[in-house]
């Protein structure tokens, strides 16, 4: 797929291990294994060529290979324990690509544990990535504001205020504070090659609801989202 001419590479990553939920990324959820609704979003959005599902695991590599999708190569051991960060997952998909002759501009993560945003959210993250930012990243209104309910302890074991002087009575007039979703990295590959998404200083917010923004990381959070589903709160 081009957008604006650009090139863009989908990477759905998904490891084997998970502690929080057992093989989450395959998983049953709705009836569906989770890393399917990644895929099928991915599939609006592209085709299969720029569809890259990186594992280290042969359990999902079946289950993404029943959906038709190609898995382009298995994810190094050095790349598959709990301990590494997506970056470095993320530079190792852009590389092979690159071993190939293939090069892109943009590279979109979609991670399996959003499984409900949409194809709207994406194209509409899309439309805000422009060549000279580092990254369009969805997030919602954070539930704790540093100005008025977030709190830092001190050597002595004292709470104080993460930010401002504590004399806010109302969460309205504190400035509005934004935490990451997990939904939609719209990356800037030339960025991803000098540093880390967490150094990043050119950062712009795509907005979600709530309801789309679930991140299932505790079989609470997979509560939830069987529930959400159950009583179509969230529609596709």
């Amino acid at each position: 797929m081009k957008d604006k001419g650009m090139n863009i590479l989908y990477v759905i990553p998904a490891r084997g291990g998970s502690k929080g939920i057992p093989h989450k990324n395959i998983k049953l959820l709705g009836g569906k294994p989770l890393i399917g609704y990644s895929i099928e979003l991915a599939r609006q959005l592209t085709s299969d060529e720029h569809i890259c599902v990186s594992t280290d695991d042969e359990e999902i590599v079946r289950v993404v290979e029943n959906y038709g999708l190609a898995v382009p190569f298995r994810r190094p051991k050095e790349l598959s324990g709990d301990q590494v960060g997506t970056y470095e997952v993320l530079l190792h998909a852009l590389s092979y690509y690159e071993s190939l002759g293939r090069h892109y501009d943009v590279l979109v993560l979609l991670q399996p544990t959003s499984p409900f945003r949409k194809e709207k959210f994406v194209q509409e993250a899309l439309t805000l990535y422009t060549p000279d930012i580092d990254m369009v990243v969805s997030v919602k209104e954070a539930a704790s504001n540093p100005y008025y309910n977030c709190y830092e302890e001190d050597g002595n074991h004292f709470l104080h205020l993460s930010k401002g002087n504590g004399k806010l009575i109302r969460r309205q007039d504190a400035p509005q504070a934004w935490e990451y979703n997990g939904a939609i990295y719209v990356i800037n590959t030339a960025s991803l090659r000098k540093m880390s998404l967490g150094e990043f200083p050119r950062r712009r917010k795509y907005v979600m609801d709530d309801k789309y923004s679930i991140d299932l990381d505790t079989p609470f959070d997979w509560m939830v989202a069987e529930m959400m589903l159950q009583e179509n709160i969230v529609t596709f």
